[in-house]
């Protein structure tokens, strides 16, 4: 390296240093940073530039007085009395002709400022590098994330535009990129000619530092704040099998259940979104409501339609009716039968009028739900506790068991019905007994859940048996068929609803839930059908479920019900954003 004095230029450092750059495996890409920063012709004037002011600034000299003259005429004023000799011969040099005009020419230069004459810039860098002076070189360092934009070609003028800004990705925590710039160069290599997909591919697979050259945007910067819209995912995205998505890398997976904090709807096809509890604070796409929608309408159209994603489950009456026939063989098999396990016979009520807001889009597709937390305040009733269970799962014992261990927070929904009083039951703690008249005029008035008839008698469940239980600030635990759902999901019971399916473990023969004791007497066919039936149920009504408790055995599954139940009381949930609306 030459040795450099302190007269050396910011210019000439520069270019001394430039020449003496030597690339290595290590640094490659920093010098090359460097050198291609440096040899812009822009920056090089501008160095020039900065030497001259700087040069002013050191040599220029700065005058004393900018009134020498009045000076003089002031000191020959001050003569009184008898003068010193120096003094008179001082007086007769500030009266002669020639000294007067220096001191007014003195003047008259230090009342005046003086600019430096700045290089100007050739006529040859304004005609052929007049764009230039716009575009600017950005350097990111990314790792293994990706870049955090997407870009597309205007149909216009062919040039590579940067489409979408991923918030929080590498791009936008830089500030340096904004949508609308147009991207020219990627490490040096002209993107012009290329596709957006070989582009895409360019910049996700940079690692370490990524040079861009970009002109940027005329528009305005992006000053939007993030939103606060949160929503439920209501169906399973994996970006990787969607071919629409402009950037399978900027897509964001998520699966059925996941709450979402949408932070840009700038885009009507693809909105930005960022998947709470994540650590990575970088937004990603996924497909808005109206795009969702649209496609899956085509899909059905067309017949390619998922049964999963389909706006009316294909589970029939028919199945529905050999679901229900296993479960009264399954339990007369484990002699626990009981008429309140006979309530899985029962009919949901008629659905009504659905509610506004059963799913985030108004619609009979299933895409997302606004959602908000909420803990009931002090003075609120509490929540109401929803179970429902596929075949095998045994949910009335559960039920029975949380209560009878706190029966002051917790209540019991206590049906209805119109068979004669045994000896031992009492009114209202084991049953409602009422006649046959009343209770069909209770079914026509709409105050039943579910309702059904077994040997001749009618049994079911009321609203009002439920509200009397919250009433009394007790959580009120029922357990019903999940079309009863549609009944209950509202704002006045704001559900918190429980999926208790048995596990089965098909690798050790016959094995599941609190009915292992008894394998020999289930057959594959039976294990296939439970199986079968926790599948369809979470398929129809698993979009509405708030959690899923697999039960092993009849202990571990009372410990984890009274775990949810406690944090449902004590911690803030998701729900329904139009639940909490006033």
């Amino acid at each position: 390296m030459p040795m450099l004095s302190a007269n050396t230029g910011l210019h000439e450092t520069l270019a001394l240093l430039t020449s003496q750059l030597h690339p290595d495996a290590n640094h490659k890409e920093d010098l090359n940073f460097l050198q291609n920063v440096f040899s812009e012709r822009s920056i090089g004037y501008l160095m020039k530039i900065h030497e001259k002011l700087k040069q002013y600034e050191k040599l220029s000299p700065a005058p004393v007085l900018h009134s020498a003259s009045c000076l003089a005429e002031d000191v020959e004023e001050l003569q009184c009395g008898v003068i010193e000799e120096d003094e008179q011969e001082l007086l007769l040099l500030l009266n002669t002709p020639h000294i007067k005009a220096i001191l007014y020419a003195h003047d008259t230069v230090a009342q005046k400022k003086f600019d430096p004459e700045l290089p100007p810039l050739p006529n040859d860098l304004l005609d052929d590098d007049l764009e230039e002076e716009s575009v600017k070189i950005v350097r990111l360092v990314k790792n293994k994330e990706p870049l955090g934009a997407t870009i597309r070609r205007d149909k216009a003028t062919g040039a590579v535009i940067v489409a979408r800004i991923m918030r929080g990705g590498a791009a936008d925590r830089s500030g340096l990129v904004h949508v609308g710039d147009e991207l020219r160069e990627v490490n040096g290599y002209l993107i012009t000619q290329k596709r957006p997909d070989e582009i895409s591919q360019l910049l996700s697979q940079s690692q370490g530092s990524i040079t861009l050259k970009i002109i940027p945007a005329v528009a305005e910067e992006d000053k939007l704040k993030e939103s606060k819209v949160f929503l439920k995912a209501l169906f399973d995205y994996t970006p990787f099998e969607d071919k629409a998505t402009p950037c399978q890398e900027a897509g964001l997976p998520f699966k059925r259940g996941d709450i979402l904090q949408v932070v840009s709807q700038e885009d009507a096809t693809w909105w930005q979104a960022k998947r709470v509890g994540d650590c990575n604070l970088r937004a990603a796409l996924v497909p808005s409501t109206q795009f969702q929608e649209r496609r899956l309408r085509y899909r059905m159209k067309m017949g390619s339609l998922p049964a999963s994603l389909s706006p009316l489950c294909k589970f029939s009456f028919t199945e529905w009716a050999l679901v229900l026939l296993h479960i009264m063989l399954l339990t007369f098999i484990v002699a626990c039968l009981t008429t309140a396990s006979l309530r899985r016979s029962l009919h949901p009520k008629k659905d009504h009028q659905g509610s506004p807001g059963e799913t985030s889009n108004h619609t009979e597709f299933r895409i997302y739900e606004e959602v908000t937390q909420y803990l009931p305040r002090h003075g609120e009733r509490p929540r109401l506790i929803v179970l429902i269970g596929s075949l095998g799962a045994r949910i009335s014992e559960l039920k029975q068991k949380v209560i009878a261990e706190n029966p002051r927070l917790y209540g019991l929904a206590v049906p209805h019905t119109t068979r004669a009083r045994k000896p031992h039951e009492r009114e209202g703690v084991e049953y409602y007994f009422i006649s046959k008249a009343a209770f069909e005029a209770d079914i026509q008035s709409g105050k039943f859940i579910e309702f059904g008839e077994y040997k001749e008698n009618l049994y079911g469940t009321s609203l009002e048996s439920i509200q009397r239980i919250l009433n009394q600030n007790k959580v009120c635990l029922v357990d019903v068929q999940p079309e009863a759902l549609k009944t209950l999901r509202t704002a006045e019971f704001k559900p918190y609803v429980i999926f208790i399916r048995p596990r089965i473990f098909d690798c050790q023969r016959k094995q599941f839930g609190s009915l292992s004791s008894l394998n020999s007497r289930l057959t594959d066919d039976d294990l296939h059908e439970i199986k079968l039936s926790a599948e369809r149920m979470d398929e129809c009504y698993g979009h509405w479920v708030d959690h899923v408790l697999v039960k092993e055995d009849l202990l571990s599954a009372l410990a984890e019900l009274q775990l949810i139940l406690e944090k449902v009381l004590m911690e803030p949930q998701w729900v329904p954003a139009w639940w909490v609306r006033r």
